[in-house]
C-alpha cells in the first residue's frame, strides 16, 4: 500500500517518482528512524533462551531497518541522478541522523547481547546452511564493527562515523560542482579538425542545450562529461585545443572553492583512527579482513606482482609509441605532454591496424545494443525481458492511474521473467545518458530486494536499476557508442543480473550482497560478450542498414584488442597500488603534503613519463572517496575479478559462447547465489578448482 503522507516510506513496488520531493526528505526520514529505533528497542529486550528464535531475532534484525535503508536508497539515488539545491540541502541535513542510526546497531549492547543469547541456545548452536551462515556473518560484522568496544570508544566511533559521511558527500559534491564548472565555447569549426563527425555532433548538441549558437550558425560546447571530452583528446588535429580541454579535466576536485586535497587528507585520517578504535593497524586490514585478499599487503602483493609481470610488455609499449612519434614528427623532442598521449596512440592502433574505433560505432546505436543484449543473455541465462510503458511526471505532478513512472523522460522501465516458470523474477530502470545534474560514471544499485517463493508465500520481485553517462543522440543521429561504451552497458548489466537472478531466501546475503573483490565477476564476464563474433551478431548491427559488422572490420577490432593492454593494465595497477599505499602507509597526511609529488613517487614505475607532470587524480578519484568506504582499498578488485572473469570464461568459450548449458549452471552456481557461501566456494563449484592467474594475462596478450 502506498504511503501519500510519507512519499519515500512508500511500499509499493511501483516507484511513485513524482511524489518523492526534497520537502519531504526530513520528515520521511525522520520517521523511518524513529520506526527503526522502536523495533529495535523491542529487541533489545531480555527474554529467555526459550523465546528466542531465528525469525524474531535475526530475521528481526534485518526487518528492523528495511524502510529506512530503502528510504534513504531512494534520497541517494536521487541525488545521484537528479541533483538540485533543494535535495542536496535536504540529504545533507539528515545525513549525520542517518549514519549515526546505522552506526549505533552494532554498538547496541542489549541488541548484540541478544545475538549471542540465542547464538548459544540449542536453535543457535543447531543451525545450518544459510540460516548458519546469516547467524555467523551477523555475529562477524558486530565484532568488527565495535560490539565489543569499551563505551567511550563506541561513543568516539559513533563520531569518526558521522564525520566521514561529511566529508565524503562533500568530496562528491565538489566533483559534480566542479565537472559543471567549466566548458570551452568554440566558434571556429576549423579547430575541431580530425574529430569524427559523431563527435562533433555531440559539442553542437551540448552548445544547443544551452541556447548557444543554432542549426544554422552553429557554436560547439566542450564540457567535462567524458563521452564530450575525452573524443577530442583522441582526435582533435589542434594541439593547443587539447591542451585546453586537458587542463580544464583536471580541475576537477581540483583548485578555487572545489579542491578536494584537504579533504582527501581528513578522510585518511578518519578512516584510519576508525581503523584503530577497531583495533587494526590501518583501513585497508578493516576493509579486507573479509574479502577475498584478506589483508592490505596481500591485495599489495597481488597488485604489484601483477605489475612485475606487465612492466617488460609496458616499457615495450612505450617505446613502440615514441618511437611512432619520433618517425611521424623527427623534430618531436622526445617527451609526451599529457594532452597528447590518446592522440598519438589512436593514430598508432589506426596505423598498425588499419582499425579506428569511429569505424564500428555506427554498429553501436544504444537501441539496437540494448535490444540485443536483452535476446543474447535470455538465450545464455534461460529468462526473457520486456519493455513497459512508463511516463515521467513532473515532481509534485500527478501519474495516471497505471503509469509506470520513471524519474526523468529518458529513462525506461522492464520487467525479467523466468523462461520456464513465468515467474516475474524483477524489473528494473535504465538511465544510460549524461546531464548536468547527474553524477558521472556508471553503476548499478538496488531499489528492493525480493525473495524466493517459500512457505507458501509467493515470489517478490526484485527491483533495481543501471545508469550511465554514454555518448548522448544528435540532431543528426542516434546514440552512437564506442566498443568501450559498449563493454560499459554489458558490465553494469552483469551487476542487474547478480540482482534480478538472486534466490537467497535470506535479502542480506542475496544478490550483489558478496564481498567486494568477487562482486565484479558477474559484471566483468558479461564484457566477454562484445568481443565474440557469435554475440556481437546480436547487437551489432548498422543503426541504418541494419547489417552486421562486415568480417574484414571485426578482424580488424580483434586484432586491435589487445593493443596497448599492458598500458591498459599498469593504468588500473597504479589506481589499485595508489588506493592501497594511501591507506596502509600514507594515511598520515597533513595539509601541507605535496600529495601529487606523493603519488608520483608511489607510481613513478606504473606511468608513462611525462614533459608536465599531471596532478594525481586522487582529488577526482570518487571510487575511493565519494562514500564512508566504497572501494577505498578495494579497488585492486576489478583486477582480482578480472583474473576471475577471464578463467571463468573460458567455460563459455570452449562451449561455443552461447552456451545454455554453461549460462544455465553460472546462473545456478553465481548469479543466484549471492553471499550464501564463501565466494571461493562459489568460484571453485563453477569451476571446479581455484582460479588461473594465466587466463588474464593469455587474454591480454602478455605472456612470453
Amino acid at each position: 500500500m502506498s504511503d501519500t503522507e510519507h512519499p519515500f516510506l512508500q511500499d509499493d513496488f511501483h516507484i511513485g517518482w513524482s511524489s518523492l520531493i526534497p520537502s519531504a526528505i526530513e520528515s520521511d526520514i525522520k520517521k523511518a528512524i524513529a520506526d527503526a529505533d522502536a523495533q529495535l528497542e523491542s529487541l533489545s529486550e531480555e527474554c529467555s533462551d526459550e523465546e528466542l528464535t531465528f525469525e524474531n531475532t535475526l530475521l528481526g534484525l534485518e526487518s528492523a531497518t528495511e524502510a529506512l535503508s530503502q528510504a534513504w536508497g531512494l534520497v541517494g539515488h536521487l541525488d545521484s541522478v537528479r541533483n538540485s539545491d533543494d535535495l542536496r540541502e535536504a540529504h545533507n541535513a539528515m545525513l549525520p541522523e542517518v549514519t549515526q542510526f546505522f552506526s549505533r546497531i552494532p554498538l547496541n549492547a542489549k541488541l548484540w547481547n541478544r545475538i549471542k543469547q540465542y547464538a548459544g541456545t540449542d536453535e543457535g548452536k543447531g543451525l545450518e546452511g544459510i540460516k548458519r551462515r546469516l547467524l555467523d556473518e551477523t555475529v562477524k560484522d558486530f565484532v568488527q564493527s565495535g560490539a565489543d568496544l569499551p563505551p567511550e570508544q563506541k561513543e568516539r566511533l559513533e563520531q569518526v562515523q558521522a564525520e566521514l559521511a561529511k566529508v565524503t558527500q562533500k568530496f562528491s559534491e565538489n566533483v559534480l560542482d566542479s565537472t559543471n564548472a567549466w566548458e570551452l565555447v568554440i566558434e571556429d569549426e576549423a579547430r575541431l579538425a580530425g574529430l569524427p563527425d559523431t563527435a562533433v555532433s555531440v559539442l553542437k548538441a551540448e552548445a544547443l542545450a544551452k541556447e548557444l549558437g543554432s542549426e544554422d550558425t552553429p557554436v560547439y560546447r566542450v564540457t567535462l562529461k567524458a563521452p564530450v571530452y575525452f573524443p577530442v583528446l583522441e582526435y582533435a588535429d589542434d594541439a593547443e585545443l587539447r591542451r585546453e580541454v586537458w587542463q580544464g579535466s583536471i580541475t576537477v576536485g581540483r583548485g578555487g572553492d572545489f579542491d578536494n586535497t584537504k579533504l582527501i587528507v581528513e578522510i585518511l585520517r578518519l578512516r584510519q583512527e576508525k581503523a584503530a578504535i577497531l583495533g587494526k593497524a590501518n583501513f585497508a586490514d578493516k576493509v579486507l579482513e573479509e574479502r577475498m585478499a584478506k589483508t592490505g599487503e596481500a591485495a599489495l602483493e597481488f597488485v604489484e606482482d601483477l605489475a612485475v609481470r606487465t612492466k617488460s610488455f609496458f616499457d615495450r609499449e612505450v617505446d613502440e609509441l615514441k618511437e611512432f612519434r619520433q618517425q611521424e614528427c623527427p623534430d618531436w623532442n622526445g617527451a609526451f605532454e599529457p594532452w597528447d598521449v590518446a592522440y598519438w596512440a589512436e593514430k598508432l592502433r589506426k596505423a598498425q591496424y588499419d582499425f579506428d574505433e569511429e569505424e564500428v560505432r555506427p554498429y553501436f546505436a544504444i537501441d539496437n545494443v540494448i535490444e540485443g543484449m536483452f535476446r543474447l543473455t535470455e538465450q545464455i541465462f534461460g529468462f526473457r525481458i520486456v519493455e513497459k510503458e512508463s511516463s515521467f511526471v513532473e515532481a509534485g505532478g500527478s501519474a495516471a492511474n497505471g503509469v509506470l513512472e520513471v524519474w526523468h523522460p529518458e529513462v525506461k522501465f522492464y520487467e525479467l521473467y523466468d523462461a520456464e516458470s513465468e515467474d516475474h523474477l524483477g524489473s528494473f530502470f535504465a538511465d544510460w545518458h549524461p546531464r548536468e545534474e547527474k553524477r558521472g560514471g556508471a553503476w548499478m544499485n538496488y531499489i528492493k530486494t525480493g525473495s524466493p517463493p517459500l512457505n507458501g508465500n509467493k515470489r517478490q520481485p526484485h527491483l533495481g536499476l543501471i545508469c550511465g553517462n554514454l555518448t548522448p543522440s544528435s540532431a543528426d543521429t542516434p546514440a552512437l557508442l564506442t566498443h568501450r561504451e559498449v563493454e560499459t552497458v554489458f558490465h553494469e548489466f552483469g551487476h542487474l543480473l547478480h540482482h534480478l537472478l538472486g534466490e537467497v531466501e535470506i535479502k542480506s546475503l542475496n544478490g550483489i550482497h558478496v564481498v567486494w573483490d568477487f562482486v565484479e565477476l558477474p559484471s566483468q564476464i558479461m564484457e566477454n560478450f562484445c568481443w565474440s563474433r557469435v554475440s556481437l551478431d546480436f547487437f551489432a548491427k548498422h543503426y541504418q542498414s541494419g547489417a552486421s559488422i562486415p568480417e574484414e572490420l571485426f578482424q580488424k577490432m580483434l586484432g586491435a584488442r589487445n593493443f596497448q593492454s599492458a598500458m591498459g593494465q599498469m593504468r588500473q595497477l597504479a589506481l589499485g597500488k595508489m588506493d592501497l599505499e594511501l591507506h596502509l602507509n600514507h594515511h598520515d597526511l597533513d595539509s601541507d603534503t605535496d600529495l601529487d609529488g606523493l603519488v608520483r613517487g608511489l607510481l613513478s614505475d606504473y606511468v608513462m613519463p611525462m614533459a608536465t607532470n599531471p596532478p594525481t587524480m586522487a582529488r577526482r578519484f570518487t571510487h575511493l572517496f565519494a562514500s564512508a568506504t566504497g572501494y577505498a582499498a578495494g579497488y585492486y578488485s576489478y583486477k582480482w575479478a578480472e583474473v576471475l572473469d577471464a578463467d571463468a570464461f573460458t567455460r563459455f568459450a570452449d562451449a561455443g559462447v552461447l552456451s545454455p548449458d554453461v549460462g544455465r549452471e553460472f546462473r545456478t552456481k553465481i548469479l543466484s547465489r549471492g553471499g550464501s557461501q564463501e565466494a571461493g566456494e562459489l568460484f571453485r563449484d563453477f569451476m571446479g578448482r581455484d582460479p588461473d592467474l594465466n587466463a588474464l594475462l593469455e587474454r591480454s596478450g602478455l605472456l612470453e
